[in-house]
């Protein structure tokens, strides 16, 4: 590999529970993974941004006074985006070459595209000799997803990616953006991540739909009662004001308002040991995802269904924007590998689709390490 002055990684991530709350200012509990997407990046004395990766074949050169002129590019426009945010939000940036190399897998459900974006930030600034924030990087990133990429995603995927620590979830309150470490400890369990191998595209799903229903949930509930965002609501308050809500609607609010109290109950069975009652809310939330926000799918709902049918299995939910992607298990640790053959073999019988199952860790967020 030619030289290069930095090596710059941020996290891919797993959700244990939360689903699509963040964007509706919910609690959720991320974890940062050891799959990364890494960047090496030098300065060039240009005026373009140079984008090379170690698994395709394609070259891009940016002009940095036309960073808004590229979201038509497959490959390079999560990059382009995030250098054109990172200027306007007032931070310099400096021709540089970088060549990406990613191991988060793609299409998963463990955002590999907020593993980008973040990396790609804090390449830029290091490139250019800036201290950054990783809170503003993340919230950068999340931008640039929203306006140059079309995906009105909410802060959670980016703050994990940046944020990240070791051995640790994050309970993320994604309306404050207040955060707890907590120590991942399950008690004789192991986290088991399945992907049903079943691509998704979000920007052609109906995430940005799903947005579009609560946010029409929460104009009609603030008609009844002054809240800012559904998850101020409990589930007691929801009995109450849900009454305002028909159909899909308030399928959708309810499973946002019960999401989050699945959260907090879920931090707390975790801190006390109780891993037969983290299970049970994890198949609560897949369920949830599957009945009431309707974004699972044959493919999830099977990979679900085999896991939880395995007697050493206390749980399993769809983690990530589903319609595709990946579930997350908790498994007790003598039962994974016969978890894993029985899991594989139900699964492909009744979809045809292989299983992958990933070998990974909770890792850190943003590391940047300069090179000799």
């Amino acid at each position: 590999m030619e030289k290069y002055l930095y090596k710059v990684t941020a996290a891919g991530r797993v959700n244990l529970i939360g689903e699509h709350v963040d964007y509706c200012g919910g609690k959720v509990l991320p974890a940062a993974l050891s799959f990364r997407n890494t960047v090496y990046v030098r300065p060039n004395g240009t005026d373009k941004i140079n984008l090379a990766w170690t698994d395709l074949p394609e070259k891009y050169s940016l002009e940095i006074g036309k960073l808004e002129s590229y979201r038509h590019l497959k490959h390079a426009k999560y990059q382009a985006g995030c250098a054109h945010l990172w200027e306007k939000a007032g931070h310099k940036l400096v021709g540089c070459d970088m060549l990406h190399e990613c191991t988060v897998p793609f299409g998963s459900g463990l955002s590999s595209s907020a593993a980008i974006e973040v990396s790609t930030i804090a390449a830029l600034a290091a490139v250019a000799g800036e201290e950054a924030d990783p809170v503003e990087i993340a919230l950068v990133a999340q931008k640039a997803e929203i306006e140059y990429a079309g995906v009105s995603c909410g802060i959670m995927d980016q703050y994990v990616s940046a944020n990240g620590k070791a051995g640790c979830a994050i309970r993320l309150d994604c309306k404050t953006l207040e955060r707890e470490y907590v120590p991942v400890h399950l008690g004789g369990c192991a986290l088991v991540i399945a992907n049903c191998n079943k691509p998704h595209a979000l920007v052609e799903s109906k995430y940005n739909e799903r947005r579009a229903e609560v946010e029409e949930a929460l104009a009609l509930i603030k008609k009844v009662k002054p809240i800012s965002c559904l998850a101020d609501l409990t589930p007691a308050d929801f009995a109450e004001v849900g009454k305002v809500l028909h159909g899909k609607i308030y399928d959708r609010a309810k499973h946002v308002v019960e999401e989050c109290d699945r959260v907090n109950r879920a931090v707390v069975a975790m801190k006390e040991g109780r891993m037969e009652e983290l299970g049970a809310l994890l198949n609560a939330s897949h369920a949830s995802l599957k009945d009431l926000y309707e974004v699972t799918g044959k493919e999830l709902d099977s990979l679900a269904a085999a896991a939880q049918a395995h007697p050493a299995c206390l749980g399993s939910r769809m983690t990530g924007a589903g319609f595709g992607g990946c579930t997350v298990s908790l498994v007790k640790h003598e039962g994974v590998e016969d978890f894993k053959k029985f899991v594989a073999e139900r699964y492909t019988r009744e979809t045809g689709y292989p299983v992958t199952f990933y070998e990974t860790e909770i890792g850190d967020g943003i590391t940047v390490e300069k090179l000799d």
